[in-house]
């Protein structure tokens, strides 16, 4: 009998896994930026005229940099009391988070300058181009309220299409989310004229990334769990149809869509035999989650015993167009997000100090 609450998770076979590797270790190129200046900046935004980047940190700020400081832009918490203050190591704030508020993804309104936020705890927000503290769209859908909202993308309607990764655990509990496996998760929309939200998918194994294609016909989504890409289609004949797009050569964070149609993929860790293996058998992830070892010893397990980087680049048809990584993680390390602009990729962390630059040319 399976433990309860921990469920054995569909994964592809470990024969259909991309081996593609950068032999070159090409993000050890990386500029790194903003060093111990930022916590954990997950997701990179550049605004409308092209100011920023602005990225939401671990105290709950959302930070604008005016290309000389970083600046306050919003909060989505109204609660910045002395919990919220300044902390060593981004992880210092998960304690606190439910009351400081933690921005992930970040989408401008290329329209109107609003900024729109998956907040894991307060669900999705909309900023004003003045920033400020940020109003509420939604904390529920049919009745089920969001537990940890996490990136969205916008079409030129204004929809807003945006992933929960979890019914059952929050961000702070991320790691049970992940060693449960549980099947909670949904992708929601959010419609601006009539205010409502819309389930429209569910029992997703921690959905994570969204990003619309560039024609807007389809977005495509992480199912970070089990490693792999989704497309959902919105136009057309296929419309409302869920079909594979890939399988990740790793666990996902986001997807970001660049000026050609392509998909970036920022992918936290490689996928190693020893959690393909725990996926596919709850009882023995069950036994070794009650041996006296700590959380922190089970993560660099599960991720192949240290931290690093990968980003993949897919074509819109959703084969891979290019790989990069820093294998050891010498210099890029748990990357969570890859915006593209301007001939480079801006790299953001959940867990890091930094922004990592990456130079295509």
């Amino acid at each position: 009998m399976t433990p309860r609450g921990f469920l054995g998770v569909d994964m592809p076979p470990w024969s259909l896994i991309p081996t593609v590797k950068d032999d070159k270790n090409l993000l050890q190129n990386s500029e790194i930026k903003f060093l111990n200046q930022i916590q954990g900046p997950e997701s990179m935004a550049f605004d409308p005229l092209g100011r920023g980047p602005y990225t939401g940190v671990a105290d709950g700020r959302i930070l604008f940099w005016d290309g000389l400081k970083w600046t306050d832009f919003a909060f989505t918490s109204n609660n910045r009391s002395e919990l919220c203050n300044p902390k060593p190591i981004a992880m210092s704030y998960l304690k606190n988070e439910h009351i400081c508020g933690r921005p992930l993804g970040l989408r401008f309104d290329k329209k109107t300058g609003d900024l729109y936020i998956a907040d894991a705890y307060f669900g999705l927000m909309k900023v004003g181009p003045e920033g400020g503290l940020a109003t509420s769209l939604a904390t529920e859908a049919e009745g089920v309220p969001l537990r940890f909202t996490n990136d969205l993308d916008i079409d030129d309607e204004g929809n807003v299409y945006f992933t929960d990764s979890s019914t059952n655990y929050q961000r702070r509990n991320f790691m049970q989310l992940v060693f449960s496996a549980e099947d909670t998760g949904r992708v929601l929309k959010y419609d601006p004229t009539t205010k409502q939200t819309t389930v429209l998918l569910r029992n997703l194994r921690f959905p994570n990334g969204l990003s619309l294609s560039k024609d807007k016909s389809f977005f495509v989504f992480c199912e970070g769990s089990v490693g792999r890409l989704h497309k959902y289609w919105l136009i057309g004949e296929k419309a409302g149809n869920l079909e594979a797009f890939a399988i990740l050569p790793g666990y996902p964070d986001n997807v970001r869509t660049n000026e050609k149609g392509e998909f970036w993929v920022a992918i936290h860790c490689r996928r190693s035999l020893y959690s393909h293996l725990m996926s596919l058998y709850p009882k023995i992830r069950h036994f070794l989650l009650k041996l006296p070892i700590s959380a922190k010893t089970h993560y660099l397990i599960h991720i192949g015993g240290r931290l690093h980087a990968m980003a993949v680049k897919y074509s819109p048809e959703g084969k891979i167009l290019q790989v990069l990584e820093d294998s050891k993680g010498k210099v890029v390390k748990a990357i969570s997000e890859v915006e593209e602009k301007d001939g480079k990729l801006w790299m953001g962390s959940v867990l890091m100090p930094f922004v990592a630059v990456y130079d295509l040319s």
